[in-house]
């Protein structure tokens, strides 16, 4: 695997159903605390909601996951909601609906439809991306292999990310993961120290 689909942020898809209105955000994250912010923002926007309920999924492995019914009856919302996110197949994305009451009480599997289609429609509101998965590198070098660094760079599908230019340069570089062999094994070639840092 070399990429991973995840979603274009959007807010605020609205869907009703019997005078109640389930308000739809998208939203891509890398890790929990971005997680936390987004929810804590919305909290704040829209105080006075009855629920915020939401699912996350998270990773290249998709392991890391989690659905939330915010005081809705267990199994209605959190998880209708993390079933849309899986069927599209995506990955570091938060979903979250917000609902306002409107009187009218829609019983278990009304709460279910309700949240799985409003999850649904923000999902396909939102544009579905492909990104590819990087490795990340720390190059150690003298100054005067500096040029070297560069030219690797160019033709490994890589890209600096920072650098610090001394006696002893220091770059982070980001590469594609289907080139990173290739990048490693050029890297060993022209004798230049580098550690692997991460994979996301």
């Amino acid at each position: 695997m070399h990429s991973y689909f995840t979603i274009q942020p959007i807010e605020e898809i609205l869907y009703k159903d019997k005078a109640s209105k389930f308000i739809g955000f998208a939203y891509l994250v890398k890790d929990e605390k971005e997680i936390k912010e987004k929810l804590d923002h919305l909290r704040n926007l829209h105080s006075k909601a009855t629920h915020h309920c939401y699912a996350y999924r998270l990773g290249l492995d998709k392991n890391n996951y989690r659905a939330n019914d915010d005081g809705e009856p267990n199994g209605t919302a959190g998880k209708p909601i993390l079933g849309q996110i899986d069927s599209f197949g995506i990955t570091n994305c938060l979903i979250v609906i917000v609902r306002y009451f409107g009187g009218t009480k829609l019983g278990v599997s009304g709460l279910i439809d309700a949240y799985k289609e409003c999850a649904k429609e923000t999902i396909e509101a939102s544009t579905i991306i492909e990104l590819r998965i990087l490795d990340y590198y720390e190059l150690k070098c003298s100054y005067e292999n500096i040029n070297k660094i560069y030219q690797i760079v160019n033709n490994y599908k890589a890209t600096i990310t920072a650098q610090q230019l001394d006696n002893q340069s220091v770059f982070i570089i980001a590469t594609e993961q289907d080139a990173s062999s290739f990048f490693e094994s050029k890297l060993t070639d022209e004798q230049i120290e580098f550690s692997f840092l991460e994979r996301k």
